[in-house]
């Protein structure tokens, strides 16, 4: 159920990001949410925050934080007079994510070897059970999130066309923009204080899934969060098995999965821009 859950919101938010800023190469980390909350988790772990909070993981709650935190600055160094600009948007997600990935790679370095150890296994993706109110949490913020994307399917498929196409058929673009932004990083948030780090889900699924059914994002959002939780379930599957006892961090799989998609993907557009 976890990794279903979190391989459909991953790939969910992936859908909306890639429509929003017109890349297929986009996935729900490019903001710096994942490295935020990468960044919570590292510090509670620095700090010794192990009891729970409210019966949740104090673990999961700091890393849920942080990756509000972080994309709280993406917001406020991207936004100018009244818009959005993506490109803008983009690079201020480059800077918070080099910043909070340089202080990830630190936190290791000052920790004793069995925390070490427990931080780069979660930051490596972790699809073991949650307790109960991070497990709600999950569950609250994928059905609610998610529903409110697909009502935004239609405005997505305007916005292909362009923003100013857009305009000029009645979609609120900066509305429409601020949306996505704050439902996919509440969403993305949720995911990454469950599983940690697991990339690829949300870049490879929609991708993969537009390229079956086409562009309409009415279909492509519902379908895509069924097949990023299935192939989720899958790789989560194949890391628990393939080398048992032993077990395989997940985001290893997705890794090796989503890799060589990727490497097809900038051959692919390479070919196409010649």
């Amino acid at each position: 159920a976890v990794s279903f859950l979190v391989g459909g919101t991953l790939a969910t938010v992936g859908v909306g990001l890639q429509a929003l800023l017109r890349n297929p190469l986009a996935d729900p980390y490019v903001l710096g949410i994942s490295s935020g909350a990468a960044l919570g988790a590292a510090v509670a772990m620095l700090l010794g925050v192990g009891t729970a909070i409210g019966g949740m993981s104090a673990l999961s709650l700091a890393a849920f934080a942080g990756g509000l935190l972080a994309i709280l600055l993406v917001y406020r160094i991207a936004i100018g007079s009244g818009d959005l600009p993506m490109p803008t948007l983009l690079l201020a997600g480059v800077i918070i994510t080099a910043i909070c990935s340089a202080l990830v790679m630190f936190i290791p370095s000052v920790l004793d070897p069995a925390r070490a150890y427990t931080m780069i296994s979660w930051l490596m993706g972790t699809l073991s059970a949650p307790d109960g109110p991070t497990f709600a949490l999950l569950v609250g913020v994928t059905v609610l999130g998610g529903t409110a994307l697909f009502h935004q399917a239609r405005a997505l498929n305007v916005l292909t066309l362009g923003e100013e196409a857009a305009r000029s058929l009645g979609v609120e673009v900066e509305r429409v923009k601020r949306t996505i932004f704050v439902i996919s990083a509440l969403m993305t948030g949720a995911a990454v204080s469950v599983s940690g780090l697991i990339g690829f889900v949300g870049m490879v699924v929609p991708h993969a899934v537009r390229m079956v059914l086409g562009a309409d994002h009415r279909v492509v959002m519902p379908a895509s969060a069924l097949i990023g939780g299935l192939f989720l379930m899958v790789a989560d599957t194949v890391a628990r098995t393939a080398l048992a006892p032993a077990e395989i961090p997940v985001g290893v799989v997705t890794a090796l999965v989503g890799g060589p998609f990727f490497v097809y993907l900038l051959v692919a557009r390479r070919g196409v821009m010649r």
